[in-house]
């Protein structure tokens, strides 16, 4: 059913918002000519939408972003304040319907990167982002269905589904449910099928049951397997309920297993979340993407199980400033519940950049390296109420702190060669500060356009530090920052890496793509580096220098390396163990030689070339 709405900003109270005027929008959207309201409401009339055959009409909501109110016919029905939880009403009996919608900016630290300046201000109007929609079910009916796949670390064999079902009855009941699960598209059979009794004499109830799986079949990140997935369906009478899940073991042992094997993580940061920003991870070698600090649109979680990338969620909490604790470990429950079904979901962090930057600017001699240890000592971060959050999450492995070194975070964010020193710094920052195993946030910002202004979440200032000239010259230098500590992150064996970020909000940004999706130098840049088997310099800079492979999969491999210095080429063949890093030669290298490295299977072919300078 197509509903029309109409909105206003409002000033937030405890009253049914009563605007002067209603102007026409789109729902779901966020409306521009709302941004920088503190409240939005939004209103639809439509008629009885149920037919002969129905007896419940449902208002479904979906990213009702911040804090949330619903009236229907001037009478308050729910109120909601975790946008990335599905909200689901039960409408009252009546032949004309009102909805009066009102949406707030948050009341409390949890509105996530739409609570700062990092996003443009109109990609966080209050409002219904992801959907809304009436659905109308006979009765009695299954209204919610949820999931929550279990396998056994020990034996994958041994796997379950919890399911949930909510009924709505008009009348006092005594039935079964017949649920049945069978692989999606229904490939060769191997679906089961159950009865889950339901006896209630109230008008909600709600039916859980588990539901062994015979001989499961495991989804895999794309860079191991396939994904395969199994549809779940309930039937209550004549109403049917269905939902799309997937097997597999998740957890996190000196990295990140998937099925109990290692699997080492090449990630991107998405700072505004789309389905085509899935596929572009994936273009970029990346097996993995972080929703920053936001909650994750269905479409694009839906899109990481299509695609085989793992989904870090964050919570919705970011930047310097203390939090309320059981608050934060309602919404972790609540993020733990609603992705559980979701195969891809894979990690959950919980308090992003707690601390400001405290080294910009500062450079890699003497003085400044006692300045960043001064500085990182002062920002000390209380990780308390970060850790009792994720003690909440069940499903997944969890990072309570994403922030920089000093603050002995969980992930590291790591800024040589653009906020602070250089890329040649890297090592020494890992070493002094303890950097563990998890980089959550690398790179260097660049222009997309020629005159960026003043863009969200970009900084000018460090920009113009390091670069000189237009589009061409930025762009240039964010492909050495990427290249330089992508490959000295590899170099390290770094069992979980994120770029900081695949895709621009503005005209400027970190971004390896434009906001339109457009390439910048850095893309491919990192692709290449991203690449499960790769042969690098083990420093692009004059001097005696190692022609490294690097090797980041299960199984050996037989390969040809090839190296080209000024012309003078050679070739060696190796046998590579499973995640192995290998020398095969070394070279004495100047300033201004030109390097090509190469090394093949017999099936696919890498290839990475250097410029050498001082």
């Amino acid at each position: 059913m197509s509903l029309e709405w109409r909105g206003a900003a409002v000033a937030p109270d405890d009253e049914m918002p009563s605007p002067e005027a209603w102007e026409p929008v789109s729902v779901p959207g966020r409306p521009e000519q709302f941004a920088g309201a503190e409240a939005v409401a939004y209103e639809t009339t439509f008629s009885d939408p149920r037919d002969e055959s129905d007896a419940h009409a449902l208002l479904v909501l979906n990213g009702t972003y911040a804090h949330t109110r619903v009236w229907c016919n001037g009478d308050l029905l729910s109120s909601h304040d975790a946008y990335f939880e599905p909200l689901r009403i039960r409408l009252p009996e009546s032949e004309e319907y009102r909805i009066v919608v009102e949406c707030r900016t948050p009341e409390d630290r949890f509105g996530g990167l739409h609570a700062t300046d990092q996003l443009p201000p109109e990609r966080c109007v209050p409002g219904i982002w992801w959907d809304a929609s009436i659905e109308t079910r006979p009765d009695p009916c299954v209204s919610e269905l949820s999931v929550q796949p279990q396998v056994s670390e020990e034996d994958v064999s041994d796997a379950t589904v919890e399911v949930s079902a909510t009924v709505l009855t008009e009348e006092p009941l005594d039935d079964r449910i017949t649920l049945s699960l069978r692989p999606e598209g229904d490939v060769r059979g191997g679906g089961m099928m159950d009865r889950a009794r339901v006896s209630t004499n109230d008008e909600r109830t709600t039916v859980a049951y588990t539901m062994d799986v015979r001989d499961p079949s495991l989804w895999w990140p794309h860079d191991r397997g396939e994904q395969s997935r199994y549809v779940l369906r309930a039937k209550l009478g004549d109403d049917e309920h269905s939902v799309t899940t997937g097997l597999r073991t998740v957890s996190y042992d000196d990295g990140l297993r998937v099925n109990g094997e290692a699997v080492p993580v090449r990630g991107v940061t998405l700072l505004d979340p789309t389905v085509e920003d899935v596929a572009r991870a994936v273009d970029a070698n990346a097996n993995l993407v972080r929703i920053r600090a936001q909650g994750t649109p269905p479409e694009v979680a839906r899109a990481c199980d299509d695609h085989g990338v793992l989904l870090w969620q964050d919570l919705p909490l970011s930047g310097p400033g203390s939090f309320d604790r059981e608050r934060g470990i309602s919404l972790a429950t609540r993020i733990d519940t609603t992705y559980a079904q979701h195969p891809s979901f894979a990690a959950v962090g919980v308090h992003d950049e707690p601390v400001s930057p405290y080294a910009d600017g500062l450079g890699s001699g003497f003085l400044d390296r006692l300045r960043v240890r001064w500085r990182a000592w002062r920002a000390g971060y209380d990780s308390t109420d970060a850790k009792s959050v994720a003690g909440s999450v069940d499903a997944v492995p969890t990072f309570p702190v994403v922030g920089p070194p000093g603050i002995a975070p969980d992930a590291a964010t790591l800024y040589p060669g653009w906020q602070y020193a250089d890329t040649a710094d890297l090592p020494w920052l890992c070493s002094t500060f303890g950097v563990g195993d998890v980089v959550a946030g690398f790179g260097a910002g660049s222009l997309g356009t020629p005159d960026p202004g003043d863009t969200p979440g970009f900084d000018s200032a460090c920009h113009d530090r390091h670069v000189e000239g237009g589009v061409e010259a930025s762009q240039a230098y964010q492909a050495s920052v990427v290249r330089e500590v992508a490959e000295s992150l590899r170099r390290r064996a770094t069992p979980l890496m994120i770029i900081d970020s695949l895709r621009d909000v503005g005209d400027a940004g970190m971004g390896l793509l434009t906001t339109d999706g457009t390439e910048k130098t850095a893309f491919s840049v990192l692709a290449d580096c991203y690449e499960p088997t790769q042969v690098i310099l083990s420093d692009p800079a004059p001097g005696e220098r190692d022609v490294v492979v690097l090797h980041d999969r299960p199984e050996k491999a037989d390969l040809t390396v090839e190296w080209d210095c000024n012309g003078d080429r050679e070739q060696a063949e190796h046998t590579v163990g499973p995640f192995a890093r290998v020398t095969v030669d070394t070279l004495t290298l100047s300033a201004g030689d030109d390097v090509t490295l190469a090394a093949t299977d017999g099936q696919t072919v890498v290839k990475n070339e250097y410029r050498i300078s001082e």
